[in-house]
């Protein structure tokens, strides 16, 4: 077999390799797709949803290889034929977003088929007429084209988990902005701020505020206290019960917080902490000490010991070697770490609402939860108090990103 022959044989156009990976993505999108019709309980619909399914993997079947101008145009007729479908099933709908949406993963995948395939480059590889030089042409813009389908498909790809994270909190915060206390209606139809004012100038949600502060904060610095000498520990010494300790740690992860709530309440009646804001500082730090002592102890693997026993030469005992060698490099997986007890404590419910009974020691969730009742759903209340709770873990997101980034990729790579 001549060289020119091995080129024929094995170039193949960018829009034909990339239609054999997006169809058969198209295929499985709506094959999901048609559960959305089943709950609708529209028959009409998805006898056509099921069709387009079987169309597109007859799509898929069809696509050319190289001198088969034949299989090309049965695929421009599949296109086609499910373009029409798709436009007929958009035309029958009601023309929401999302409808709108779900249809486009019908229309646009056919549409593009239709187009690449019956573009000249398609055209003249399924038609046998290429030459040596054609061949080269054709390699050499596969090479500089499927760099820019890969981005346009991988951007398509975090774009729909955007929306899938996205659109609910749009949800919350149009019911939010929204007069009255509906969950229906179109997104931005309305505007109103009565739901932010009235929990703004009432007096609880302030009350709830100050006590999620205060055990927030309180179980970071507590949770902290013990944990980075415990991870430190861990880290440097080896003593009896070391990796007894460890494993316990892990186990204790393995089981659900609400199998210790009985012995939790009990403890808590028995102390005297019941409606306090201790009680839950001392039940959040055990509930949270295990992961922050494996968090630590993995970053302190990750300093060298070279640099501890450098400062001992230097006459630091081990107190300041600790002090003022391995902290200050210790500072972006302690801000991760305390981060993350925060809002362990910050978003806690069910200890909460078990250990505090009065109105004056409840936290922001169960101060939320009371919005909600059997007799009356104040949904745009809840919305709005809601996105104000947001709000502070947001700002600490973003002021401690950079800490974040090097605190939770520190740790995973010893050296």
């Amino acid at each position: 077999m001549t060289e020119s022959q091995l080129m024929r044989d094995w170039y193949v156009p960018v829009e034909v390799l990339t239609l054999r990976t997006w169809l058969v993505v198209a295929f499985i999108v709506n094959l999901i797709l048609l559960t959305v019709e089943v709950l609708r309980d529209d028959s009409l619909s998805l006898f056509l949803g099921v069709v387009i399914c079987v169309l597109f993997a007859a799509l898929r079947a069809s696509l050319p290889n190289v001198h088969e101008l034949g299989k090309r145009n049965i695929s421009l007729a599949l296109s086609a034929l499910i373009i029409g479908i798709g436009l007929f099933r958009l035309g029958s709908s009601s023309l929401s977003v999302f409808d709108i949406w779900m249809h486009a993963w019908t229309i646009i995948p056919s549409s593009l088929s239709l187009w690449w395939l019956s573009n000249r480059a398609v055209t003249v590889w399924t038609s046998n007429k290429l030459s040596t030089s054609a061949i080269e042409f054709g390699l050499l813009r596969n090479f500089k084209t499927i760099n820019k389908h890969e981005k346009i498909s991988t951007h398509l790809i975090l774009l729909h988990f955007v929306l899938i994270t996205v659109i609910p909190l749009l949800w919350i915060i149009d019911i939010a902005f929204s007069p009255g206390n509906a969950l229906g209606g179109e997104i931005g139809d309305s505007f109103s701020t009565e739901h932010f004012s009235k929990i703004l100038q009432g007096d609880s949600f302030w009350i709830w505020l100050v006590n999620s502060l205060i055990v927030s904060v309180g179980t970071s610095l507590l949770g902290l206290t013990i944990a980075i000498p415990a991870g430190y520990a861990f880290s440097r010494y080896k003593f009896t019960g070391r990796d007894v300790s460890m494993f316990a740690f892990l186990l204790v992860q393995m089981f659900p917080g609400i199998i210790i709530l009985v012995p939790y309440f009990l403890v808590m009646k028995t102390l005297g902490l019941l409606n306090t804001h201790l009680g839950l500082i001392l039940a959040y730090c055990v509930t949270a000490l295990p992961l922050c002592v494996w968090m630590l102890k993995g970053f302190f693997d990750t300093i060298p010991r070279e640099l501890e026993e450098a400062a001992t030469l230097d006459g630091c005992n081990q107190f300041q070697v600790f002090t003022k060698v391995v902290l200050p490099l210790s500072t972006p997986a302690i801000a991760v770490t305390a981060l993350f007890s925060f809002l362990a404590a910050w978003n806690e419910f069910l200890l909460a609402l078990t250990f505090n009974t009065s109105n004056d020691m409840y936290t922001l969730p169960v101060g939320l939860a009371s919005l909600i009742s059997s007799t009356g759903q104040a949904w745009g209340d809840f919305a709005a108090a809601s996105v104000l709770v947001s709000l502070p873990v947001a700002l600490l997101f973003l002021f401690f990103q950079k800490f974040l980034i090097d605190g939770l990729s520190a740790g995973g790579v010893k050296g």
